[in-house]
């Protein structure tokens, strides 16, 4: 079979990495790659974003499979372009139709879907940018305190926004309406805040059943402590010591079937991955948001720790027969630990010497923000590289990639040495 991976992080590079080890897989595209996929399959320089690019490369290279890592061309419709045209109508893509998207596309959408199928999650509000005077009104005289500040669409990460104080959550929300996250953040959702600990659930569905993935907790903040802004993710754990069959048992029960019951209640096409995001708050599970991808830097951690053929998983979606196939995992445990560049999640400078991978022993280094220049691997963004290990639990595994995040160098190389910290 001849697969098209869309995507260039360090999710993409995991995907890749369990994707080439499939008989199933003759060929492997990926769209736009990185130096770590190029080691599992052939990089082709097509804007993932660019449905016309994808689907002309499809149609002339006899692609039979489109695994879409990232949201952005989910949001953007890539499943329905393809579906659209005679000579790509046929080939299965793994991930959501645009309304399907829309979970993760908008904000307020996702709030609303829960509400409607009663799916737990936090009380909520929703403001426009061409009502300002009413967001910045609430948040001076009604909301309590702390209060959660989410762009409405996508902001890579880093459109959500925890205010402890009313005059930050005012400038904030002012800021946002402004255009702080483009036109991502000209609606804002105003969430009460919860107080917990959080994790994340990872469903495959094929539109009628579904199947749960090893569970992970990742990290986002960048400052040891959880201090400081949100970034993309600075480090993952799989599976969270805390997350217990009973757990497990309300989050299904309460929250995954309804939520595929809802999707096909709203006859939304769907056949790929929901990623949920969750807080334990007590002993009860709430939902923070939906993603229709998987997570990254989570990937890093479930995809090494699932035993099943990937390929062959994406096929039962296709045929809308994972209701047969079970689920193996590996029993040790998985963590991950993100290099970045200095600066990040602000500026940071990009073409900084990589030098060490010869020396790292015992982990998968999955790439993330690199590029290869006259055969010089050097960094170029912001989340440079994952470096992830297995151990009998999650500290053993956790000793061997801090040793190997330690063994690569780059000029600004910055890393969390204590992700895990909370379990």
């Amino acid at each position: 079979m001849k697969i098209l991976l869309l995507g260039g992080g360090g999710r993409e590079h995991a995907f890749a990495w369990k994707l080439s080890q499939s008989k199933h897989c003759t060929k492997l595209y990926i769209a736009p790659g990185n130096p770590g996929t190029a080691q599992h399959g052939e990089n082709v320089p097509i804007d993932p974003e660019n449905n016309a690019a994808v689907a002309d490369f499809v149609e002339q290279k006899g692609i039979e499979m489109v695994v879409v890592g990232p949201e952005a061309p989910l949001v953007n419709g890539v499943w329905n372009y393809l579906r659209r045209y005679r000579s790509t109508s046929h080939v299965a893509v793994i991930g959501p139709s645009m309304q399907g998207a829309k979970l993760e596309g908008s904000k307020a959408y996702a709030k609303k879907f829960m509400q409607d199928f009663k799916i737990p999650t936090a009380g909520y509000r929703e403001f426009f940018a061409t009502k300002s005077t009413l967001a910045l009104n609430f948040l001076r005289k009604k909301a309590t305190l702390p209060i959660v500040l989410k762009a409405d669409g996508l902001a890579a990460g880093k459109g959500v926004v925890i205010c402890q104080e009313r005059d930050e959550a005012v400038a904030e929300m002012a800021a946002m309406l402004d255009g702080k996250f483009g036109t991502s953040s000209r609606k804002v959702v105003v969430e009460e805040f919860l107080s917990g600990i959080e994790f994340s659930v990872f469903v495959l569905t094929d539109g009628d059943s579904y199947q749960i993935l090893p569970v992970a907790k990742d990290y986002k903040r960048i400052g040891e402590g959880d201090t400081g802004p949100n970034t993309g993710g600075m480090g993952a754990v799989s599976p969270p010591p805390f997350v217990d069959a009973t757990m497990m048992k309300k989050v299904e029960e309460r929250i995954i079937k309804p939520t595929i019951a809802g999707l096909k209640k709203r006859k939304i096409e769907y056949q790929g991955f929901i990623f949920i995001g969750l807080i334990k708050v007590g002993n009860e599970p709430f939902v923070i948001e939906y993603n229709v991808r998987m997570g990254d830097p989570e990937t890093e951690v479930v995809l090494p720790r699932l035993k099943n053929d990937l390929v062959e998983l994406f096929m039962a979606v296709r045929d809308r027969r994972l209701s047969e196939v079970k689920i193996e995992v590996d029993e040790r445990a998985a963590t991950t630990i993100i290099l970045a560049s200095g600066g990040y999640p602000g500026d940071y400078p990009k073409g900084k010497a990589i030098t060490g991978l010869d020396k790292t022993e015992g982990s998968i280094v999955f790439h993330a923000g690199t590029k290869a220049i006259d055969g010089q691997l050097v960094t170029s963004g912001g989340r440079v590289m994952a470096v992830t290990s297995l151990g009998k639990n999650f500290r053993e595994a956790l000793a061997v990639s801090n040793k190997n995040a330690k063994a690569i160098e780059f000029d600004g190389k910055y890393f969390r040495g204590d992700i895990g910290f909370d379990l």
